[in-house]
Order: C-alpha cells, then sequence, then structure tokens
C-alpha cells in the first residue's frame, strides 16, 4: 500500500487498539499490533500516524500513567525490532550509524528509523541510547559510516554546539540530528532531520 495514506478510520482504531493494550499491560499485544500495522500500511505511516500521536497523548504525570507509557515504549520497541529482522540473515549496516545522544535515554525514534530502513532492505549500526560523544567518535573511526543520526529527545540533551563540533571533526560523514531535543539551530555542517520520511529519504 505503498502511497496510500491512512484512511481516517483506521487510524483511530489502530491508536485505540494500541492505547487499550499498553493501557492492560499488555506490552506483548502492543508489540503484536505494531508488527501487523507496519505489514499493513508501512513503518513510516505507522510511526506518525498511529505511533507518535499515542504516545503523545500519555502526559505521565500519574504513578499509573507513568506505568502505562513505559508499557507502550517498550512495546512499541519491540514491535519495531523485530519487523522485518531475519537473523539467519542480517543486512549489513550499509554506511549508517544511529545513537541517542549522551545523556539521553529516550530514543525510539532511530528504532522506528532502523525498522523503516530495514523495510527498505537496508541496515545499519544501532547503538541505541546515552552514547557519549568519545565512544561515538571512536564508533566512527572503527565503523566508518558515510552518515550518522543522532538523537536527542530534550533540549538538556540536544547541545546544538556539541553536535555541529562533532560534524567538524567528521567532514567526510554526514551528521544529522533526529529528535525534537534539538531546539536550537545546527550549525553546519551539522544538519537537523524533522520527519521519519525526511530521514529514511537522506540514509
Amino acid at each position: 500500500m505503498s502511497g496510500e495514506p491512512m484512511p481516517a478510520e483506521v487510524v483511530q482504531i489502530a491508536r485505540k487498539r494500541l492505547a487499550t493494550a499498553a493501557e492492560e499491560f499488555d506490552g506483548g499485544r502492543v508489540a503484536a499490533l505494531v508488527v501487523e500495522m507496519a505489514e499493513d500500511w508501512g513503518v513510516v505511516r505507522l510511526w506518525d500516524g498511529v505511533c507518535v500521536p499515542v504516545l503523545a497523548a500519555l502526559t505521565g504525570r500519574t504513578a499509573a500513567g507513568i506505568a502505562v507509557e513505559r508499557v507502550l515504549s517498550e512495546g512499541v520497541r519491540a514491535g519495531l525490532d523485530v519487523f522485518r529482522r531475519e537473523p539467519a540473515g542480517n543486512l549489513v549496516a550499509d554506511g549508517v550509524l544511529l545513537a541517542g545522544a549522551e545523556q539521553e535515554e529516550h530514543c525510539l525514534g532511530l528504532h522506528a528509523l532502523a525498522a523503516a530502513l530495514r523495510e527498505r532492505r537496508r541496515g545499519c549500526l544501532l547503538f541505541g541510547p546515552a552514547l557519549p560523544w568519545p565512544a561515538l567518535a571512536r564508533a566512527v573511526h572503527r565503523a566508518r559510516p558515510h552518515t550518522v543520526a543522532v538523537w536527542s529527545q530534550s533540549p538538556v540533551t540536544g547541545r546544538s554546539y556539541r553536535i555541529g563540533r562533532f560534524a567538524r571533526d567528521f567532514p567526510a560523514v554526514r551528521v544529522y540530528g533526529a529528535g525534537p531535543g534539538w531546539v536550537d539551530p545546527l550549525t553546519p555542517p551539522a544538519r537537523r532531520l524533522n520527519s521519519l520520511s525526511a530521514a529514511v529519504a537522506v540514509m
């Protein structure tokens, strides 16, 4: 169904099913729904139309709300991580490295990007959250990627000057800041990614 938008009624039902599974603390069902909907509509449309709005609707201001948010996040991550994964024939990293910014504990968007790349038969190196800048630099020296995306969820971790310095240290690598944490303009050659579809397009 490439190119077709998700019908409004499908979106509403999908959001309700995902939220209900999380409220019932059924992380396994959340993961299964993510895989099912990704197969039907693709990762980008699932992420933008269903996952992000449902996650945003959970404020996490109460103990119960925090627990539901955690179940939802972990279920979505698990579903994204198994989508189109072939253990017997893993895709090569293909020159793309994804990592959470230093001290950034949330990088669900990178799991969505990795899943979207697998959907297109492309691999990546996903280092997960909170990778210190020196460790990221070492990884780039060793893996020699052509593209690096650094995820920041919060302005506390989205230090624009730091990713700018990192990009200048690796002029042959395309360096992108992904996620809502990069609130200040990025200093070239670092560039900003504003959406999952934009990220897939440049990887």
